[in-house]
Order: C-alpha cells, then structure tokens, then sequence
C-alpha cells in the first residue's frame, strides 16, 4: 500500500511537490484537502493566482510520474482555521504532511505527524548580498534585485541582477528565512508582524519587512542591515554637549531625515547611559536596536499602549529610547512617560531641528514643551550637525512690540553657541515658531549706556545686545533674582521714557 502524503496551502504557493517528486522524496498517493481549493478560489478572485498555479503544476508532474492525486472532504468550509483542518485531515489519514511553514510543520510533529519540510534552494544567499557597504537589499516581483550601497547620506541604489525577479523567487526566500527564524526565536530572531499581506521580523542583524497583494501591488522583499555600531565617543562631541547628556538633558529628540544615523546614536548614547549604571530600556517596532542584553527591549507592535506605560513605570528605568516615535499614540505615550518622570530619549524623523520641536509642540501647551523637551540633537549623514536646547521665558515674542504684549514664550537656542534661533508662543489661539533674527552688538548707544549705569550697580556681569527697538539683556543664573529685585523697576522706567522694549534671559555666562 502506497504512503499519503497531504499537500497544504503553502507547499503549493512554492510549487514544492515537483522538487520532491524529482527528487525522489515523495513516492505515494499525493492528497489535497478540498479546503485547499476554497483558499485557492478566494486567492486567485483577489488576484493572488500562485497557489492556484502550483496545484496546476502538482497535477502536471504527478501523472508524468504516474503519482495518483486525490482531493478528500472533510465538510469543512470555513476558511478560518484552514490549517489545523488539514493538520486534522493528515491526522485522520495518517498520512505525511508536505508543508513549507515552519510553525505548521513543528506543530504537526507535536500531534505525532510525520512532516515532509523541504524546501528547493533559493535564488540567492541573502548574506552574499551583503557585502561590507550594503546598506539594504530591495527585491520586488517583475524588477530586477538592487542593493543600496554606501552610508546614511551617502549611497547609492545598484542593480544586482539584470534578471527579474518572479513571485515565486520571492515567496521561496521568505520561506527559507522564515525557516531560520522559527529556528531561533527569542534568541536571534523576533516576529513582530505575522499576518497573511505582511510580515516583519527581526532575523539576527536582518530587518526583514515581506508585503504582498492586495497590501502593496506586488510581493515585495526590503531587508536591512546596519552597517556599523558606534559608541558615543566616536562622535567627537565637545565635552559640553557629554556633559548635558550625562547630567542635565532629560527630554531628548534625536531628529533627522531617514537614513541619516539616528538609530545609530540613539544605539550609542543607549550604550553610554548603561556603562554610567543606568538602567535603560527601550520601545521599538520592529525591536532592531543592536543593545547589550542588560538594555530590555520592549516591542511595540507585541503589546498595547496601557501595557508599556505600566511596565516602564513599575521597571524604573533611568532612561527609555523611543525608537521610532510615529502616530498620535506613540506621542502622547512618550509625552506621559517624560512627565512621569522618566529620562526620555525620542528617534523623530525631520527635516530640519525646529520640525521635530513643532510635531511635539502641537500636542501640548507652549508652557509645557521644555518639561518634555530640552534637547535636540539633528542628524545628518551619520554625525551630529545641530544641538538645541528649549528654555521657558516670559518676554515680548520676537516680532511683536508693545510691552503689554508680553507672555510665556519658548527660546530655542543653539546650545554650542548660545545663540536663540527660534520663539515658540501663543497668540490668540494659534501657536507661532517665529525665527529670531540675528542680533548685533550695540554698547556705545545711549539707551544701552542708560541701561548699563543701573546694572553696573547691582550685576557684575552680564550681555547686552539690541536689536531694533528691542534690546535684550543676559543676566547669568546666579544674579538673576538680584535684577528682579534690584533692576527691574528702573529698567522699565527708561524703557518707557526712551520707548524701547527691554527683555532680561536668565543665562549660564559660559555656554553663550
């Protein structure tokens, strides 16, 4: 009596009887569940036709063979659980189970089947294309394989193959990492996604996103790999700006445009918050952050809003790495976490600093915006270009001029240079991100002379610049409740009488 052998839905997308009949693996009475056919009626009415093809094939080559196919009812027809259906129908003939899914094949074996789980060798090796400058790899159905080579900012796409790709190339590969991965989950590789259109896993170094009709127009394969792990040193920042980091930045956005390196920094400063002995998580989706294993990363995508917040707050992280902060969720979650007290460092895709700032601002009041941000590091071709800083202040805004005028307003500033590059305020009901224009020193004008007899008094240090009919007065920290006390009053008496506008910013002298 020949053996049964029960062929599922996967098998048949990658065509994978004809490899076993060539070779001589399968040699009996080849069975197709008619469930099998429901699911191929219903892929091929939404366009999907490869199943459909491979039943087609499967046919051809068993009576080339003079291998007898036969389609079996069990009375099922609903397509929900069409898997353990034919788990069930195998089980009932005591047959062999052919399937190309390896979840399918270890749960077969775990009833007591014998499973038939080979797979035909696939196009290409995954790790040939990658070599020591590959970025990423690209593949879609109907265009040729393309590798970006290079570094953030600095690549370029290169064609690989000059023959298109087929569904089946595709549908094979995913298959043979997928084998992989089921392999080692939880180890060197976690699902994030596993649905029937997409799939997005993370497979050792690989970022592997696999999406196919109808959710994109044609199976499309993108794997990415980082190229380099970078510890915080490697950027040369300036003492000052480690120093904040270490010691005084809480609130961080790690902005830029895709590419640019800011995973990257955001894997490095994770790495130098845990040597300084903090405790360091992270929220990811997919979970692609290449961190020591004290560093807990949670996924995003594996659990719900509620669960994160209550997680971090209950595991007391010193510090949590947002990588990516995207939708309206992961903003109020990043936001409520950093007012709960937790140092948050945010990955936020931008133009430019000031667009990452705005995507925050809109969420909340003008007044709350430097509790949750007071640092901005910009990215841009895989080092650090720009780093700003956010201060509360409550002053006339940039642009506006009657004194009665005055109301909180945010200065942004460049932190290495002191230099207020935007205001951030309220007006009516609309939130305004003013530039501030570049002021220039003017200490020999007599408003400023008036100005400088009553500070000189009181003030044995402090920065004057003017700019229009505004001047603007920098009190360091320390002397700062000295001119409310002993300056302010007087000051605003020659403003009146001179008709200028005064403003005093609370400074630390040595960061101007």
């Amino acid at each position: 009596m020949s053996e049964n052998y029960v062929v599922d839905h996967s098998a048949l997308q990658l065509n994978v009887v004809p490899y076993l009949v060539e070779e001589g693996i399968v040699r009996g009475r080849v069975v197709i569940p008619k469930i099998i056919l429901l699911k191929i009626e219903k892929d091929s009415s939404e366009g999907d036709t490869l199943s459909l093809k491979g039943l087609e094939e499967l046919e051809k080559v068993c009576r080339t063979h003079s291998l007898e196919v036969v389609y079996v009812d069990s009375g099922v027809t609903s397509l929900e659980n069409f898997k353990l259906e034919v788990i069930e129908e195998a089980k009932k003939l005591n047959a062999k189970l052919i399937t190309c899914e390896p979840l399918t094949a270890k749960l077969a074996e775990a009833i007591g089947l014998e499973v038939v789980y080979k797979l035909p060798p696939p196009l290409f090796n995954i790790n040939e294309l990658f070599t020591h400058d590959v970025m990423s790899v690209h593949l879609k159905e109907g265009l040729t394989p393309r590798v970006k080579k290079g570094f953030p900012g600095r690549w370029k796409l290169v064609e690989v193959s000059n023959k298109p790709l087929k569904r089946e190339d595709l549908e094979l590969l995913i298959a043979h990492l997928m084998e992989e991965a089921y392999n080692s989950f939880g180890v060197n590789a976690f699902l994030e996604v596993d649905k029937p259109n997409v799939k997005i896993f993370q497979l050792r170094d690989y970022r592997i996103v696999a999406t196919r009709p109808p959710f994109s127009d044609g199976f499309e394969l993108t794997i990415v790999k980082p190229l380099m792990k970078k510890a915080l040193r490697d950027y040369s920042l300036p003492e000052e700006v480690v120093e904040r980091l270490e010691s005084h930045a809480e609130g961080i956005l790690i902005a830029g445009p895709p590419g640019m390196g800011k995973s990257t920094f955001a894997q490095a400063l994770a790495e130098h918050y845990k040597q300084m002995n903090k405790i360091v998580k992270t929220i990811e989706s997919p979970r692609d952050l290449h961190v020591s294993s004290e560093i807990t990363q949670y996924s995003k995508s594996a659990s719900k809003q509620d669960e994160l917040h209550d997680v971090l707050l209950l595991s007391r992280p010193d510090y949590t790495i947002f990588d990516e902060i995207r939708g309206p969720e992961d903003f109020d979650l990043f936001i409520d976490l950093r007012f709960a007290g937790i140092g948050m460092v945010g990955v936020i895709h931008a133009t430019t600093p000031i667009d990452a700032i705005q995507r925050i601002a809109n969420k909340v009041d003008v007044g709350l915006i430097p509790s949750i941000i007071d640092t901005v590091i910009f990215m841009d071709k895989g080092e650090v270009s720009q780093i700003y800083t956010l201060e509360m202040t409550v002053k006339v805004p940039e642009g506006l001029r009657k004194a009665d005028l005055a109301r909180p307003t945010v200065i942004v500033k460049d932190f290495l240079t002191g230099e207020p590059k935007y205001e951030l305020y309220v007006f009516g009901e609309r939130t305004f991100v003013v530039p501030v224009k570049k002021v220039r020193r003017m200490e020999e004008s007599y408003p400023v002379k008036q100005i400088s007899n009553i500070l000189n008094k009181y003030i044995p240090e402090y920065k004057i610049e003017e700019d229009e009919d505004t001047i603007r007065i920098y009190v360091p920290d320390k002397y700062y409740r000295t001119y409310l006390r002993k300056c302010q009053n007087k000051l605003l008496k020659i403003a009146r009488r001179l008709e200028v506008n005064i403003e005093a910013v609370p400074r630390v002298m040595d960061r101007s």
